[in-house]
């Protein structure tokens, strides 16, 4: 909600109009809102590209559009759109350009930052990572006995293992064969567990290491990295060009990658102007690639840049990713909604509520102004989410009957293209693809319309009674394909913007993540028994005696 009074002189106009409106709509029930027009959805869809957005089951109304969208213009969200396009340093704080959606422009686009051919550097790494890709995927890139490489490790944390693990499992059907077998994996936790089960089912000889890295000093990945080295250097010594055969990097930070060991030609590139949250368009999709292929990548960017366009020239009222994002603010600004939940109904997408949690959380977790005053209201809402199919058996209880109101995102592809393989299951596959269709419009349904969707509802006791007027979006795209995720993936990349825009908030620094870390290093040298001289609380001296004395 907003904290401010309706008398506050320094509420806009716009605000002071969303609020009174909200006052009526509060008394609407969406079961109501149906019933009274036939046409709902007809006029609160919109398509683009691969993507439907249907937002009718929202507490909106025609004239709730009119007024968000005078809202965005009032915070100059096309001056915004314009500045992020252009290039300018719209990262504030760390004084940088955020242009992540340079990393999906077609080859002749011109595009330059500070007298750079953005352009051509992008497209330079693009072929550079075609390459790697082609010789690991013919089974052309051998270990130091030179064996074939059968298995890749993604050694990552953040933006550097949640976008390519998500976009690897989404794209599961879209897999293309490899001359030899490929399997692809991700380690990203820092108690090394992780990794650990993973190394006990792979052969040193046969394995090639990604560490990504955009700073390349996470210590996170370092220590992932470095137990990685020796598990090498256990099974195979320590033969010539060791690291060489068996690691690459992919990081803005060459000097550190080489450091490390890293060969030259095994580095790939990122630079300062893409957030690590937003880098998957980049090298750090490198595990993507070796999947589904170099084609497959690039249908993936043609995707997300056709979104970018969308985004940059539709009208506002037509145009996804805007009204996602005012749709949002009406629910957490006015109807004072702060609990949101990602819904994919394929179980390909199960990593997608992971990323965008931190796509929606890190950018917009924010409690001051970008000209560094404190917010006098609510910024992004708590985001989390399941497998549909899943969450139904875990938390849809609180989402029917229980107090806290949730809005929702139902995702869902309308067709599963099967390839060849498949063809021996295609048809009980199909069946289940329609079974999961068919539960989440029931349960966007339910969450909705309440009771109204129920036959003799009045006739049952309290406990079988649903409320409903739950708001929520439901997102079909014409098929699960490269082309379609970059699309839905750039709509929410833009939906954070337009919503840091209208919270007047940075959404590409993330200054709350740093400071624990920089505990944790003190911390860490009282585990290890070191005098420090600087006092610390009384539960985190208490909890590290404890484990000292051995739990």
């Amino acid at each position: 909600m907003i904290d401010t009074t309706k008398g506050d002189t320094r509420m806009s106009a716009a605000w002071q109009a969303l609020l009174d409106h909200g006052q009526s709509m509060r008394e609407k029930h969406l079961a109501d809102l149906f019933a009274a027009d036939g046409k709902r959805f007809e006029r609160l869809h919109r398509e683009a590209g691969p993507l439907l957005l249907d937002f009718s089951k929202q507490r909106v109304e025609e004239q709730t559009l009119e007024l968000l969208l005078q809202m965005a213009r009032e915070k100059d969200l096309a001056g915004w759109i314009d500045r992020l396009f252009a290039g300018e340093r719209v990262n504030c704080s760390e004084g940088r350009a955020a242009m992540h959606w340079a990393l999906r422009l077609p080859a002749e686009a011109e595009c330059t930052l500070d007298g750079t051919d953005v352009t051509a550097q992008v497209h330079a790494q693009l072929r550079r990572m075609g390459e790697i890709v082609d010789k690991v995927r013919a089974g052309q890139w051998r270990g130091a006995t030179g064996e074939v490489i059968t298995d890749v490790v993604n050694i990552g944390v953040g933006g550097s293992d949640l976008g390519p693990l998500m976009m690897t499992e989404a794209l599961t059907d879209s897999r293309k064969r490899t001359a030899s077998p490929l399997r692809t994996h991700f380690a990203s936790t820092m108690d090394g567990s992780q990794l650990s089960q993973l190394l006990g089912n792979m052969s040193p000889h046969s394995t090639l290491f990604i560490i990504s890295s955009k700073s390349f000093s996470t210590i996170d990945t370092l220590s992932n990295a470095e137990t990685a080295r020796h598990w090498l250097q256990r099974g195979l010594g320590n033969p010539e060009g060791l690291l060489d055969c068996h690691f690459m990097g992919v990081s803005s930070a060459t000097e550190k990658m080489t450091e490390w060991g890293i060969a030259k030609e095994n580095q790939m590139m990122l630079w300062d102007w893409v957030g690590g949250r937003y880098s998957l368009w980049s090298a750090i999709g490198l595990p993507v690639a070796l999947n589904i292929g170099m084609q497959g990548f690039c249908e993936l960017l043609a995707g997300a840049h056709e979104m970018d366009e969308h985004f940059r020239t539709a009208p506002w009222a037509d145009n996804l990713p805007v009204l996602m994002a005012m749709v949002g603010v009406w629910n957490t600004n006015v109807l004072g909604i702060n609990a949101h939940a990602i819904l994919p109904y394929d179980g390909r997408m199960k990593e997608l509520p992971n990323y965008l949690e931190q796509l929606e959380m890190e950018s917009n977790g924010k409690s001051v102004t970008r000209s560094g005053e404190k917010v006098r209201w609510a910024t992004c809402p708590i985001v989390w989410g399941n497998v549909g199919p899943n969450a139904q058996h875990a938390f849809y209880q609180l989402l029917h009957q229980g107090t806290e109101a949730v809005t929702c995102d139902f995702i869902m592809p309308a067709r599963r293209y099967l390839e060849k393989r498949h063809n021996a299951a295609a048809p009980e596959l199909v069946a289940q693809h329609e079974l999961a269709l068919a539960n989440c419009l029931a349960q966007s349904r339910l969450l909705a319309l309440g009771d109204a969707a129920l036959k003799d509802a009045e006739s049952m006791p309290a406990e079988k009674r649903y409320r409903g007027n739950q708001p929520s979006s439901t997102l079909l795209l014409d098929e699960l394909t490269p082309r379609s995720m970059g699309a839905l993936i750039a709509l929410y990349e833009h939906k954070v913007f337009v919503q840091s825009v209208i919270w007047d908030i940075n959404p590409f620094d993330q200054w709350g993540v740093e400071m624990g870390k920089k505990i944790a290093v003190d911390t860490l040298a009282r585990l290890r028994g070191a005098e420090c001289g600087d006092a610390t609380d009384g539960s985190t001296q208490g909890l590290v005696e404890r484990i000292l004395r051995g739990g």
